[in-house]
């Protein structure tokens, strides 16, 4: 029997996101003996590592390479850097006899794309983010072999790419197995809190960074709290904040005058308890490729209330699953988080058709099958052609 086929999962940093619950998703799934998965990450103790681990996924230290900082663009010395410290990675690639590196966001992109063609390698480019991103537009058509996007908005959108590289959009994928008491976890944020049982709670996951309009979330709440003094309406955020953002939103909060009802609850896990513990979770992100939170929340009958904007309009259809509203307009998302807490019976029946819809369409099998069928098409392409770009 031929043995499996070594497919290399790189992690850069140590800052925990979407793409690394993906990722473990997909390697859980994977099916071994055809693919033998090799995880390397550049701190083997740290937060990454660690949600491996707990998936029963073994991690690697990565060679020596560059740390780069999240959401910094790449300057000509720092590249000239990288180039240079893709020659060591791409003999360590070699050296593992590795098929095909799996790179899943901006910073891995950037390390171990040039050392994937250094060593022989296909590169298979995920990618999670903006549909103008440099990376994707400039770097994945000259060295990787594949690009897949989480949502036709990440992909389609890219300019020219599908004239010059096969770009394949395949959902990411989603534990449909989860379920949480929502009543527990609903007094778990109350006693946090401190807040009444009569409150209720309206919830923001995710990196706390400009993208994902935390600050228009706050700006929501205060508009909530206006239109509908009577639900007292409480902002609970959950997810780690970069640059300051968490000092930026208690001063938003405070100088809106709701000091005392929003509330930063840090980065928790697991994240589906905490969101079944939600009344709503809003999320009034811009151009978000396809949010992992919405669906989740989806999962464990969280209504939603989300922006017409990015991969969000593919999640939701409006009114059935969840509720859209315009992008940038605190005010129509308060409306709607109102009209659906007013209501409990029209709460209970978006959740309820969230669930189902979220169960057909986002399971961990069918994302990896998918992948997997990419992965055959790869192989099956880079041992019939030299240069496997199309």
């Amino acid at each position: 029997m031929p043995s499996a086929v070594t497919i290399c999962f790189p992690f850069v940093g140590d800052l925990v996101g979407g793409s690394h619950i993906s990722a473990s998703s997909l390697i859980a799934k994977i099916d071994q003996q055809r693919y033998a998965p090799l995880v390397i990450v550049q701190n083997p103790q740290g937060i990454i590592a660690r949600l491996f681990a707990d998936r029963g996924i073994a991690v690697e230290a990565i060679p020596a390479s560059i740390s780069l900082q999240h959401g910094r663009r790449v300057g000509p010395l720092r590249a000239l850097e990288l180039a240079r410290g893709a020659i060591p990675l791409a003999r360590f690639l070699r050296k593992r006899q590795v098929a095909i590196v799996h790179s899943n966001d901006g910073r891995t992109h950037a390390t171990w794309a040039l050392a994937a063609r250094l060593a022989g390698a296909q590169l298979l480019w995920h990618h999670r983010g903006a549909p103008d991103a440099l990376g994707l537009r400039m770097v994945a058509p000259l060295l990787a072999n594949r690009v897949v996007a989480v949502s036709h908005f990440a992909g389609d959108q890219a300019g020219g790419l599908r004239r010059r590289l096969r770009t394949d959009v395949v959902h990411s994928p989603f534990d449909t197995s989860i379920q949480c008491d929502r009543w527990a976890a609903r007094q778990a944020i109350l006693e946090l809190i401190n807040a009444p049982p009569t409150a209720n709670l309206v919830g923001f996951s995710g990196v706390l960074i400009d993208r994902k309009r935390p600050l228009l979330f706050v700006d929501a709440i205060a508009a909530l709290r206006r239109v509908a003094p009577e639900l007292d309406a409480r902002g609970v955020l959950f997810g780690e904040a970069l640059d300051g953002m968490d000092a930026q939103v208690a001063d938003r909060a405070r100088r809106q005058g709701i000091g005392d009802a929003i509330h930063l609850m840090g980065f928790r896990t697991p994240g589906a308890f905490w969101l079944a513990g939600c009344d709503l979770l809003m999320v009034p992100a811009i151009d978000e490729p396809f949010g992992r939170t919405l669906i989740e929340a989806m999962l464990v009958e969280t209504p939603v209330v989300a922006t017409a904007s990015g991969g969000n309009v593919e999640a939701i259809r409006d009114r059935e699953t969840g509720r859209l509203v315009p992008p940038e307009d605190a005010q129509a998302l308060a409306d709607a988080c109102a009209t659906l807490l007013r209501d409990p019976a029209m709460m209970e029946g978006i959740g309820q058709s969230a669930r189902a819809d979220a169960l057909l369409k986002f399971g961990e099998a069918r994302h990896a099958d998918a992948i997997m069928a990419i992965y055959d098409d790869m192989l099956h392409a880079g041992a019939g052609q030299e240069t496997p770009h199309r």
